[in-house]
């Protein structure tokens, strides 16, 4: 389990295609050296660690992986969210996170408010997850859903100094895809009350 509070940036520095998925090696001078079976999200996404070494790691991303997050579009020298699963004593600043990526979206508009920021994403096909202060993941960083404008097919997230300069957010640019992943509190409630 994640929080969503991302730990640092790394970077793809290896990207190799094989008969079954895809091998990425990412480099983070910052990250201790994951151990060999350990959980790491990868901007969102719950990666194992195959193999490691100092300062990076390497992860393989299955199909199904491939095809459901934008992991796929990474080349040599994009930049990747980083955090480590969450210990069992650990501190619990974001919201319940799993690293299991619903789905893509894209971001709409980019505006600067003051020292904050703005993004608009286009709704996700499964809108009614997007809830109005509600907790949602986009590309591994727990975030609070500032407003919605479904006749625009909109939400928006505010998005403070520290979130915009540690992670990969100032990098983006409208018309990117990134990771989400609706808070699984509401999917869990939904599926008894369906039952």
């Amino acid at each position: 389990m994640f929080t969503g509070i991302v730990e640092g940036v790394g970077e793809v520095t290896d990207r190799t295609e094989t008969d079954d998925g895809l091998r990425l090696r990412i480099t983070a001078d910052w990250l201790d050296v994951p151990d060999r079976g350990a959980s790491v999200s990868v901007s969102g996404c719950c990666l194992t660690v195959e193999d490691a070494g100092d300062g990076w790691f390497e992860t393989f991303l299955a199909e199904e992986t491939r095809a459901v997050t934008s992991l796929e579009d990474l080349a040599v020298g994009d930049h990747v969210n980083l955090e480590r699963a969450m210990p069992a004593d650990g501190r619990f600043d974001g919201h319940v996170v799993q690293g299991h990526v619903d789905d893509t979206v894209a971001i709409h508009r980019i505006e600067s408010a003051g020292e904050d920021w703005r993004y608009t994403f286009d709704l996700p096909d499964e809108d009614r997850y997007v809830v109005h202060k509600g907790s949602i993941t986009l590309d591994g960083i727990s975030l609070t859903v500032a407003a919605i404008d479904a006749d625009d097919g909109t939400f928006d997230v505010a998005i403070i100094p520290e979130t915009y300069e540690e992670t990969t957010l100032s990098a983006r640019e409208p018309g990117d895809a990134v990771n989400v992943e609706y808070d699984v509190i509401a999917k869990y409630v939904e599926s008894m009350v369906e039952r």
